[in-house]
């Protein structure tokens, strides 16, 4: 790159950031003491050595200005005047928490969580004000290897406004992410691979092409490992907004069903006669029963669309809407090309013979 178009890149990136960094805001959640020593009192145990210490004081916490105990945060972005932003689910997942955005002229507003995206990592907040500074969005089909990208956010939940950039490294990866400290997973599918800086804190900031339109989403990154970052395409949050808008909520059918995909790995452990599809299967199969119990955690659940349509635990589901299913392209993959009252044709291999039931997609609550 010669001097003069190292010079005009430079300064390319300089007026995105400028116009990315208005719309760009820090997530704060927090929680009254006596609730979280209630409801989660782990949330405050620091594991040292052999043993775990007990929750500190109340006084040793760090807390908010309006005297809350500050719990965790993120970042997310504001997509209209009005004061709609967008971020990630994992972010603000605890409904019983409280969530305050502040801008970067350290404007504070308490947000309130309008959705959480059953299927991705998106969630949308709206905060009360008008004229807001907000990023236009753009089309993720369209980006390609190599581009140009810039991640914003508030790194280390510590470090406002802090811009990295990189190139879109990778398409359509999938990848299983930790989503709270109860050690629940979540499986994020057809995400972006970028190499610019992701790290804690800057979930659910934007990440921007040098047009300034939001192309993704970041959402995690690989420990252990440099310059590998995730972002959720931003044509997700698109279709969640335009639900929003429709319906006052996300719509997203669902099945009803515990499931694990097939790989050489769970074959050989269950003795599985195929080495792709869904193995319906019960949760904590194989462990202790306590606590819920697995009576409470059926593999296809009562009175859902799987129950109706005949589907029963053991059952492997080879293709559903006739497409066939595999550790890349699971069943939320199939499920988010398929609206809500469609009939879908599900192929199933029970005791070595196939057959095809048909089921109903239905709603999702997504309370």
């Amino acid at each position: 790159m010669d001097r003069m178009n190292a010079t005009t890149y430079e300064e390319q990136i300089i007026n995105t950031v400028k116009r990315v960094m208005p719309a760009v805001v820090s997530i704060v959640v927090s929680k009254d003491y006596d609730a979280i020593v209630r409801e989660k009192p782990y949330a405050l145990m620091v594991p040292h050595g052999d043993h775990v210490d007990l929750p500190p004081p109340e006084d040793e916490l760090p807390h908010t200005p309006d005297g809350k105990i500050r719990i965790g945060g993120g970042s997310g972005f504001i997509i209209n005047p009005a004061g709609f932003i967008l971020t990630n689910k994992h972010v603000v997942h605890d409904p019983t928490a409280e969530y305050m955005v502040i801008t970067p002229t350290e404007d504070r507003y308490p947000a309130v969580v309008l959705a959480r995206d059953p299927m991705n990592d998106v969630a949308i907040l709206k905060i009360d004000d008008e004229d807001l500074p907000a990023l236009p969005l753009g089309n993720s089909d369209e980006i390609q290897l190599g581009q140009s990208v810039l991640a914003v956010g508030t790194a280390l939940g510590e470090f406002q406004n802090t811009v990295s950039a990189g190139i879109i490294s990778g398409l359509s990866r999938f990848i299983t992410a930790m989503t709270d400290l109860e050690g629940h997973s979540e499986r994020l599918r057809g995400l972006i691979q970028t190499d610019a800086a992701i790290n804690p804190g800057n979930s659910g900031g934007p990440l921007v092409n040098l047009r300034g339109e939001v192309i993704g989403i970041n959402a995690a990154v690989v420990f252990g490992a440099q310059n590998i970052g995730f972002a959720i395409p931003i044509n997700k949050a698109h279709r969640d907004l335009d639900d929003l808008k429709r319906h006052g909520r996300i719509r997203r059918p669902f099945l009803g069903i515990r499931y694990l995909l097939i790989n050489s790995l769970i074959q050989k452990r269950f003795r599985l006669p195929v080495e792709r599809g869904a193995f319906v299967l019960r949760e904590g199969i194989g462990q202790p029963q306590s606590g819920l119990g697995l009576a409470e955690r059926p593999a296809v659940m009562p009175d859902s669309a799987a129950e109706r349509a005949g589907l029963r635990e053991a059952d492997i589901i080879i293709s559903l809407n006739n497409i066939p299913i595999d550790e890349k392209n699971g069943i939320e993959d199939v499920l988010e090309k398929v609206a809500i009252g469609e009939s879908v044709p599900v192929k199933v291999l029970r005791d070595g013979e196939e057959q095809t039931l048909t089921l109903t997609a239905e709603e999702r609550d997504t309370a």
